[in-house]
């Protein structure tokens, strides 16, 4: 049975529909009623969405409540899709109907639904990374400031968000706890140098297809692939960039400290270094080196030491 597939563009109000096998548009509200009355009629059909900053959520639910089938892809690669296809303008019904063309061009495969303690470890993370942004904010604001009353204003508001930050990393250490799978899986994940609480966590919640992918598909979202820069005889250097930047950064300090400790990436390191590598490539080169080990690891369930590279 060939695949058929639904467009649908988030806003924070409404969802527009396409429904390519009909060539049929809809508006529909986002109440909870109106979104469950649409997953109940979606039938076999996969929903492709995009990211929309949170208020895909909801209808995600919808669809995963009735046992329907969805995925979600990056904004950028829709936009591009619709530029290579013609599509210049942009509008919700526009993006509903690229969003289902996207599906059927690509023949997207249905996105396997998170748990409820995964999805909440993502928000925790999330939230954390936003706590993080907002302090390195106001220490640069620190450096610039000679009032005092301002320089303690700050001050006390870094102190407020360290605070938050610390019971933040408590609760992901709760939900790490309480969730079988989860404390196993980070317990082990933790056995190599420079993974800590945090690391773990966010591997685990914003990587879902941690232990599912080979290592270069499993690079490339990380944002650690080095990509080809080539054009007829010129062969110019290969970078890294896309992918998901919380788990590059992540990854990137990671590295820096298992490359420093851990005698298996120091030697890697050393290695590298005497080639002639520069030191910050040589750190995405032990990045990715280390996300090609855990990911062994979790797919194989095997310790540290026994694990693949």
């Amino acid at each position: 049975m060939p695949q058929t597939d639904i467009g649908v563009d988030v806003a924070k109000d409404w969802i527009d529909v396409f429904d390519l096998s009909t060539s049929r548009h809809e508006r529909i509200p986002t109440d909870n009623r109106s979104l469950r009355r649409f997953a109940a009629v979606v039938g076999h059909s996969i929903v492709v969405l995009q990211a929309s900053g949170g208020y895909e959520r909801p209808i995600m639910e919808a669809l995963s409540e009735a046992g329907r089938h969805a995925t979600c892809v990056n904004p950028r690669h829709a936009r591009e899709f619709a530029r290579a296809t013609g599509r210049l303008a942009k509008s919700d019904r526009v993006d509903a109907t690229v969003l289902a063309k996207i599906g059927r061009a690509l023949q997207l495969a249905p996105a396997s639904p998170r748990s409820a303690g995964r999805q909440r470890l993502s928000d925790l993370t999330a939230h954390r990374n936003d706590i993080t942004v907002m302090i390195v904010a106001e220490k640069n604001r620190l450096r610039t400031t000679t009032d005092q009353w301002i320089r303690r204003s700050i001050l006390q508001h870094i102190r407020a968000l360290q605070g938050s930050q610390v019971k933040v990393e408590a609760e992901m250490e709760a939900v790490l706890q309480e969730h079988d799978e989860l404390r196993e899986k980070s317990a082990r994940l933790r056995c190599v140098k420079g993974i800590g609480p945090v690391v773990s966590a966010t591997l685990l919640s914003q990587l879902p297809e941690f232990g599912q992918l080979d290592r270069r598909r499993l690079a490339a979202l990380a944002g650690l692939a080095p990509h080809a820069n080539e054009s007829g005889h010129r062969r110019g250097k290969r970078s890294i960039w896309g992918g998901r930047g919380t788990l590059r950064r992540c990854l990137y300090l990671a590295a820096l400290t298992a490359s420093r400790f851990d005698p298996r990436f120091r030697a890697f390191k050393e290695r590298l270094i005497a080639t002639g590598k520069a030191k910050n490539l040589v750190i995405v080169a032990c990045a990715r080196k280390l996300l090609t080990v855990l990911n062994a690891m979790t797919r194989t369930g095997t310790a540290y030491r026994d694990a693949p590279t």
